[in-house]
């Protein structure tokens, strides 16, 4: 019998849909599909922005006369900001629908990323990155429950893996524009093209339908002649009922993601500099070393999402980050990220490690949706992300300080030189929030395959108190979510 820590991080029994995954996926309509990909870009985009600062600090040192610390402070305040946005666009989902705040959103975004590439001072810089993470603080809630809601349960952990690795794919995006276009235009074109990628997602948004949870609410609601400023009321007073009843679940959501984003942007938004300066690399070998670790993270956060299905959330998860740190050679990739000279050696540390960071994560956008109330997936979830973010938002500039303290010997050109040694700043960093992550996932709930869908909306009395859907609800309308069809779905 498995000891008693790790039946309880086991799916209960009844409740996992896991057996019609294939089954599943040949059911999906193609609006379903649309929904699902047009979530996957929004993240993709937002992250081939964030990440465009990381890959370019030396070049923006350069540009503005700052120290490697001063430019990772865009870094911190993008982080920071996150969170207002999240709270902003996050209401306006849950109030409004999926749709249009997402592409209001992506809009604000593509405007603020074209005013990225065209500041000539530091004071702008950072002015314009501190209002880019307003913008971008919207994009996961959004994307996260316009992907997830409307697959059927037993895609949703795979699905989760896929979405969140938009993120691995957006940095590996910019990874290649960096090694083939800035190289020879400069670090402008860079936020050019992730302007165009906003853009981009956002045309497709509008021409997707809104999701079909929205449609059977609005259409019931308008059934029972409520009006705008009636559900407006209606809102406000079941967001109220929620934080009473959730006030734990919210404070222990926003300390778990904490140490996810520090398990994340530790390992990620200086992993460049750290290649640069401290093993010597140059900006080119830097940036192919950053695809192969995105080419890791991509593929741990698919297999862990889907494996997530099968063996529960957190268990997945617990794995996961343990790979960072087993005493073992085989599986603690630590070392491997930080200890070798090779080129070769550590772009392997580069794929294992962010498998393993990513791995975790694509759990954590169905893990957050299913313990979220039911009728704020897109505030509850995108809140506490970028609360986490704020806390952990000054995780760069950690590194960048401590490795200015902390130094080390390299060969260069035949000749020992001292430089910053941020590879024993991240070593330690990771490990000690890896093991952050497995106590705070371990004593956290779990509501595995949760039918999320059928409970009410936030705008419906109710929805503050999880309230499922009843069937004489369903019953008081001519017709049902799947008799709505694809062609009201584009009436609305």
């Amino acid at each position: 019998m498995a000891p008693y820590f790790i039946k309880n991080l086991l799916p209960r029994r009844g409740n996992t849909d896991n057996s019609g995954i294939v089954p599943a996926m040949a059911s999906l309509t193609w609006v379903q599909w649309a929904q699902f990909w047009s979530g996957w870009l929004a993240w993709t985009c937002d992250a081939l922005d964030f990440f465009s600062v990381s890959l370019t600090v030396s070049a923006l040192e350069t540009q503005f006369g700052k120290s490697s610390q001063s430019v990772t402070t865009a870094i911190t305040l993008t982080l920071l900001f996150r969170s207002v946005g999240a709270v902003i666009f996050g209401i306006l989902s849950d109030r409004f629908g999926r749709k249009w705040p997402l592409v209001i959103n992506l809009i604000i975004c593509c405007v603020l990323e074209l005013g990225t590439g065209f500041v000539n001072t530091f004071s702008q810089f950072l002015a314009v990155r501190s209002l880019f993470g307003i913008a971008m603080g919207g994009i996961w809630g959004l994307s996260s429950s316009n992907a997830l809601e409307n697959l059927p349960v037993e895609l949703r952990g795979l699905a989760s893996g896929v979405l969140q690795q938009g993120y691995a794919v957006g940095y590996l995006l910019a990874a290649v524009i960096n090694l083939t276009i800035v190289a020879h235009h400069g670090w402008r074109t860079l936020f050019y093209f992730g302007a165009c990628f906003s853009f981009f997602a956002a045309v497709v948004r509008s021409l997707v339908p809104e999701s079909e949870f929205f449609i059977r609410a609005k259409e019931l609601e308008k059934e029972r002649g409520a009006s705008t400023a009636s559900k407006t009321k209606v809102f406000i007073h079941e967001t109220k009922e929620m934080l009473k009843i959730h006030w734990k679940l919210c404070i222990y959501a926003v300390i778990l993601m904490t140490g996810f984003n520090f398990l994340s942007h530790g390992s990620q938004d200086l992993y460049p500099t750290y290649l640069e300066t401290t093993k010597g690399f140059s900006s080119h070998d830097a940036t192919i070393a950053t695809i192969i670790g995105n080419c890791g993270a991509i593929a741990g956060g698919a297999i862990a999402g889907w494996g997530s299905q099968y063996i529960g959330r957190r268990l997945t998860i617990i794995i996961c980050v343990l790979l960072l740190t087993l005493p073992c050679t085989l599986v603690a990739f630590i070392p491997l990220w930080i200890l070798p000279s090779s080129f070769s050696a550590l772009s392997a540390g580069a794929f294992w490690i962010q498998f393993g960071v990513q791995g975790a994560w694509g759990v954590i956008p169905i893990q957050l949706a299913e313990m979220s109330p039911p009728a704020f997936r897109a505030t509850f979830p995108g809140v506490a992300y970028q609360l986490g973010n704020m806390v952990s938002s000054a995780s760069a500039q950690i590194e960048a300080t401590a490795g200015a303290h902390i130094k080390t010997t390299i060969i260069k050109n035949g000749t020992p030189e001292v430089v910053n040694d941020y590879a024993t700043v991240q070593g330690i960093l990771i490990g000690v929030v890896a093991a952050y992550v497995v106590i705070t996932t371990i004593v956290g709930p779990e509501n595995h395959a949760a039918h999320f869908e059928k409970h009410k909306a936030a705008f419906e009395e109710g929805g503050g108190h999880d309230d499922v859907i009843m069937d004489d609800d369903r019953n008081d309308r001519p017709a049902s979510i799947r008799e709505v069809g694809e062609e009201k779905a584009f009436s609305v």
